[in-house]
């Protein structure tokens, strides 16, 4: 097993390291069927054919910024820049919009996007006013229906399909899910109803609940279930279930169906890999952070960090893997164990007591070895990778000890990945990996920002080689030295965040501060200012 883990590494980083002579066949992905969308940068940036051409340069690594500040709701700064190597194309996409959840009309499944003349009309002038037009606006009780605005990252592995068809689709997919919950949303004086359509009769004062705990309850005395007078039922006791976790909802049903129609889709066209989503929704107030992946967003509030998302990796995932591979030991192919041991174990350790643990445990103990211990672990390595552009040897030895889903996969959470199997078997990967990200929720309402407070999102090529406090540092000197009123300075922010995590390069590769690698992956960055959203409420 480890020598078949060795030869998928080996191949893998053969593929990687040839670079951009691969460039056609990603763009097909090797396959007879077409695509559903060609390869593009995000449109917002406006670029042409021959500057995506130059985007792609691994050796120069250009970072692409805004040419226009108003392109982009919020006065939203935008940065990236392409691997150093790691794969033919950027493997990276974004997407932002500002749309309007409207009552559809029969067999309608497009959701309308403000015209981009209407869109820009979302940003502040110059005085700080609103200039929403029309029905462009944040209220609830909007007579068109629900406005929100839509920021997203999708980080692409073993091709860039699975994030190009994503970051077309899945705001369209909450858009669907919002139309579902969208009448409970613009009537916020009531609490969602149980049932949709119904009214909730049921509202229970205080000290009135009762439970039937008499044994005469039991034996159909007065008052109780089926007796000549029983009273209304008052033995449960219903939820109250708060708007917000219908935005909640909404956003885990639509990766859910991003996720199947990705699945359907590669039937009909090419559509290479998987990839990780990073999501911010800005509605009714809120900001919803849905995060199924490796990529990270944190708040810059007055200095302090918030953070706003969680990475999901192999070791973060430990005992939901380890659960399902107990729980379904036929996905695991007879070739994995679902334990965890401090190292591999060696035949001739059988019948010793070695340190282990399984998927109820967080502490360690010891058991003795049997035969099926010496099965390849699920999860196998520590760490996640490092940036930079090095020796290939070295990048070989750092992907065989990440930490890795059967050997396979760094990442638990995202879309695509249906076909993935472990190297040279019929063992799916897929099961092991979820779809529904995790949701956190910032309430704008409850704060005044200033100028410099913002919301940073950014792929893992940011955050392998920058922590929160370095990316917080980086940006608050940046805007603390930049005039207040100008639009540009949260896309210089983004700039110099990709610049900075991106490095020089030198004669042994890529370097950041303190002579540290670089990041040779691909960078995304959103910098959103949060006052914008505090004047639009």
């Amino acid at each position: 097993m480890l020598t078949r883990v060795k030869s998928a590494v080996a191949s893998f980083m053969g593929g990687i390291m040839a670079g951009s002579s691969n460039n056609n066949n990603e763009r097909s992905g090797g396959s007879d069927l077409p695509l559903k969308y060609p390869y593009m940068r995000p449109k917002f940036l406006g670029l042409s054919a021959d500057e995506i051409e130059c985007s792609a340069d691994h050796i120069a690594r250009p970072i692409l910024i805004l040419k226009e500040t108003r392109r982009l709701p919020w006065a939203t700064g935008y940065a990236e820049v392409i691997n150093a190597g790691k794969s033919a194309l950027n493997e990276d996409q974004a997407c932002c919009e500002v749309v309007l959840v409207k009552k559809k009309p029969i067999g309608s499944l497009t959701p309308r996007k403000l015209a981009a003349s209407r869109r820009r009309s979302s940003i502040l002038n110059s005085d700080g006013v609103g200039m929403l037009e029309n029905n462009d606006c944040i209220c609830p009780q909007d007579s068109e229906g629900l406005v929100f605005h839509y920021w997203a990252l999708f980080d692409g592995h073993a091709g860039s399909g699975a994030a190009v068809v994503a970051s077309r689709l899945l705001h369209q997919h909450i858009v669907e899910q919002l139309h579902g919950v969208l009448e409970v949303l613009t009537n916020l004086a009531s609490l969602p109803p149980t049932v949709l359509g119904e009214e909730s009769n049921y509202h229970p004062s205080p000290g009135t609940q009762r439970t039937f705990n008499q044994p005469g309850s039991l034996r159909g005395a007065t008052g109780a279930p089926g007796s000549p007078c029983t009273p209304p039922t008052r033995f449960f006791v219903e939820k109250k279930i708060q708007p917000e976790s219908l935005v909640i909802g909404a956003l885990e049903n639509a990766f859910k169906e991003m996720d199947a129609q990705i699945e359907t889709d590669k039937g009909i066209y090419n559509i290479s890999g998987g990839c990780t989503v990073l999501v911010v929704l800005f509605l009714l107030g809120k900001l919803f952070v849905a995060n199924a992946g490796d990529s990270r967003a944190i708040i810059i509030r007055n200095g302090e960090i918030i953070p706003m998302s969680t990475e999901f990796t192999p070791e973060s995932e430990r005992q939901r893997l380890q659960f399902l591979g107990f729980m379904h030991p036929h996905l695991l192919g007879g070739e994995f164990t679902h334990l965890e041991f401090p190292r591999r174990v060696q035949r001739k350790e059988v019948g010793k007591k070695m340190l282990y643990r399984n998927f109820a445990m967080t502490g360690w103990a010891y058991k003795t070895i049997e035969d099926e211990d010496l099965r390849f672990p699920l999860i196998y390595g520590e760490g996640k990778k490092t940036g930079g552009r090095i020796r290939y040897i070295t990048l070989l030895l750092q992907s065989i000890l990440r930490a890795r889903v059967m050997a396979t996969i760094g990442v638990t959470r995202g879309l695509g990945d249906h076909d993935l199997k472990v190297h040279d078997s019929n063992i799916y990967i897929k099961p092991f990996l979820s779809c529904f990200p995790e949701v956190k929720v910032y309430n704008l309402t409850q704060y005044e920002h200033g100028a410099d407070d913002v919301l940073v999102m950014g792929t893992d090529g940011l955050w392998d080689v920058l922590s929160n406090e370095e990316v917080a540092e980086t940006v608050t000197s940046f805007l603390v030295n930049c005039d207040p009123d100008d639009l540009h300075r949260y896309t210089m922010a983004a700039q110099d965040l990709v610049m900075r995590a991106r490095g020089v390069l030198r004669e042994h590769g890529w370097r950041i501060s303190n002579d540290r690698l670089g990041s040779g992956d691909d960078i995304s960055v959103y910098v959103i200012p949060l006052m914008y959203g505090n004047r639009q409420l």
